[in-house]
């Protein structure tokens, strides 16, 4: 960032970080863990967070004017991995491969999602999710397709500047 962008104004990469605090705090709501059985442990919230991102920059790329700055927000995703991984006690020699395997999944879950959106069978939704994600029980996996599909059709509703102010709530 340059020194005169810091004295003047914020940066691109920072007006949307109210939008990945929203993201952070939609994939930290209680139900996604209690009514839909998302494992309540530090991988379960990392595929919880990789799922919620997941469906915003989805919908980012719907947007002529947010589809370019879909990689902003995966830049402060990036920095928040980064700082939590060695926050954890992991060393700086094993952050870069930590943050290869942790942009890999979040790449696979996006690719998988896009395709399994597309689709209007929750079954074909939750397989997906099954694959991609940590869960409590085997027997629940419709529960978190629906709430998924709920959030995606939300967010594709939404306004651009609504999306940027990190209004993610129903």
């Amino acid at each position: 960032m340059s020194f005169l962008r810091r004295i003047f104004g914020k940066s691109e990469r920072e007006a949307l970080r109210p939008l990945w605090h929203a993201t952070v705090a939609t994939s930290r709501e209680p139900e996604w863990y209690a009514d839909c059985h998302a494992e309540d442990s530090v991988d379960g919230r990392f595929d919880m967070i990789a799922l919620v991102l997941s469906l915003v920059l989805l919908r980012m790329e719907d947007s002529e004017t947010l589809a370019p700055k879909t990689g902003l927000l995966t830049e402060l995703f990036v920095a928040d991995m980064d700082r939590q991984l060695r926050d954890s006690g992991v060393g700086d020699l094993a952050v870069g491969k930590n943050m290869g395997k942790i942009m890999e999944a979040l790449g696979g879950r996006l690719g998988a999602l896009r395709s399994a959106l597309v689709d209007s069978d929750d079954g074909a939704l939750a397989a997906v999710l099954v694959r991609n994600m940590r869960l409590t029980t085997d027997d629940a996996p419709l529960a978190l397709a629906v709430r998924t599909r709920e959030l995606h059709g939300h967010l594709a509703a939404m306004p651009d500047d609504a999306l940027l102010a990190g209004d993610l709530r129903p």
